[in-house]
């Protein structure tokens, strides 16, 4: 090859090398739109799955038993208004119809006067609550159905027959056996007695009551068997 040839092949060489450090040049000049473009990509990708994991604050169980008297501030400081303890049994009876008196042992098991037994109230708010969270959470697994239909429900049948299965709304009448005041703790008088003894001898025997608490729990007794 004469040293013409030489020098066009080089040059040749030269050129092509020339021609894909100006195409590399050419992809990086893009580069930031790129990585611009991947960036709100990624920005997107993250709302997206913060969206789907994201919940509304959990809402608490309602209570019929701690359901705070009008006047009264409940938990969060909010004063109890009148209608609130109406609004949660009408919620809960068009649930009941819908829901819980399909299941033929939950039907035979609920007793006319129901609504005299704050327990058994306050039984059915915390089942239909469960309920919701089963059914009507879209992120709730058939896992949590499950549970509802296997141990939950049945729990709250059996125990409303053993509490309330054989009452009659005669039973609240005068002289009837759930015609009484709410129950409340005995002998709360004897808080400061117990209280002393626990913090400083409750290694040792504790305290012997005293005559008045054994009248106390004379009198309960009475009045509670009192027609």
């Amino acid at each position: 090859m004469t040293e013409p040839d030489k020098d066009s092949a080089a040059l040749a060489g030269l050129a092509r090398e020339v021609e894909a450090l100006r195409r590399s040049l050419g992809d990086l000049d893009s580069l930031p739109k790129r990585v611009a473009e991947l960036a709100e990509l990624v920005a997107q990708l993250g709302e997206t799955t913060a969206a789907r994991t994201r919940k509304p604050p959990a809402e608490g169980t309602p209570s019929w038993l701690a359901l705070p008297a009008i006047g009264d501030t409940d938990s969060t400081g909010e004063v109890a208004v009148a209608g609130e303890a109406a609004a949660l049994l009408e919620d809960l009876v068009v649930w009941l119809d819908q829901i819980y008196l399909r299941y033929t042992d939950a039907a035979a098991g609920l007793p006319e006067c129901w609504l005299w037994h704050p327990d058994v109230i306050e039984e059915l708010l915390w089942l239909r609550h469960t309920w919701r969270a089963a059914y009507e959470d879209p992120d709730a697994g058939s896992n949590l159905a499950g549970d509802w239909h296997d141990r939950q429900r049945p729990g709250v049948v059996r125990r409303i027959k053993a509490a309330a299965g054989a009452c009659s709304l005669e039973s609240h009448l005068p002289g009837g056996e759930h015609h009484h005041p709410a129950t409340t703790a005995p002998l709360t008088e004897a808080l400061a007695l117990i209280s002393k003894w626990w913090e400083t001898h409750r290694e040792e025997t504790p305290p012997q009551p005293a005559e008045h608490h054994i009248d106390a729990v004379a009198g309960r007794r009475t009045a509670r068997r009192r027609p």
